[in-house]
């Protein structure tokens, strides 16, 4: 009994004003409710001081009077609270979030490219053509030798041409079997000719072209490398074949 008269006495008898931790003329260290309250605060009122509710994107009242965040999905009771969330970590990383996918989402803008104007002619049909299948007796190289020819071709134009992959065309299901020589000229329409996929042989002589512009006349012959063909080739298709032949 009497020492539980002495711990009464001493307890009412503590100097809580100069504990360790406290402030002067408080009753003892604020607890971590008080810390987090007093923190609230101070945010609520340097958001008050900084923040346009009218502005902000994420803030809307509700039909039942609370303040949302249409950001983070909260609910507040009134605007200082909605202030003072905005100050706290989870909203600011969703804002940092929110940043970063806007960015990502975002048009490329492109430089400004200068304009190319499109050559726009009308097409007067497809060129006739020859090709004509050979066998080097020296190597074993299978050739194919073509002639077109462009009567009625446009001025200063040289006719063009270029391998194409069966995956690139759109005309027949791709087949891996074969590829497409493609030749091109103005004012005539652009004429391809499917041949095998063997590669061709492009060391100096084995593929080569010529125009000649005084009979209008284009000539192209290639030659396929010799160990990718095991047998002699299928007999060449043409996608396009205005001759009937």
């Amino acid at each position: 009994l009497l020492l539980l008269l002495l711990l009464r006495t001493y307890t009412h008898t503590m100097d809580f004003q100069n504990r360790a931790g406290s402030k002067v003329g408080s009753g003892g260290p604020a607890s971590w409710s008080e810390t987090n309250r007093q923190r609230k605060e101070r945010l609520m009122a340097l958001a008050m001081e900084t923040i346009d509710l009218a502005k902000d994107p994420y803030f809307m009242k509700n039909h039942l009077g609370k303040y949302e965040c249409k950001l983070c999905l909260t609910l507040h009771n009134n605007e200082g609270s909605y202030l003072a969330h905005t100050q706290g970590k989870k909203h600011q990383d969703n804002l940092r979030q929110r940043a970063a996918k806007d960015s990502q989402d975002a048009p490329t803008v492109l430089p400004n490219m200068p304009k190319v104007d499109i050559k726009r002619f009308v097409k007067i049909g497809r060129p006739g053509y020859k090709v004509i299948k050979q066998r080097d007796p020296a190597t074993g190289q299978y050739s194919l030798f073509f002639k077109i020819d462009y009567p009625e071709i446009a001025p200063d134009v040289v006719p063009r041409h270029r391998f194409m992959s069966a995956f690139e065309q759109k005309v027949e299901a791709p087949d891996g079997k074969w590829q497409f020589l493609v030749v091109a000229a103005e004012p005539y329409e652009t004429i391809s000719f499917k041949i095998p996929s063997n590669e061709v042989d492009r060391t100096e002589g084995k593929l080569w072209t010529r125009w000649n512009p005084s009979t209008k006349q284009f000539f192209l012959q290639l030659f396929f490398k010799t160990e990718r063909v095991a047998i002699a080739p299928k007999p060449l298709n043409a996608v396009y074949n205005p001759m009937g032949q």
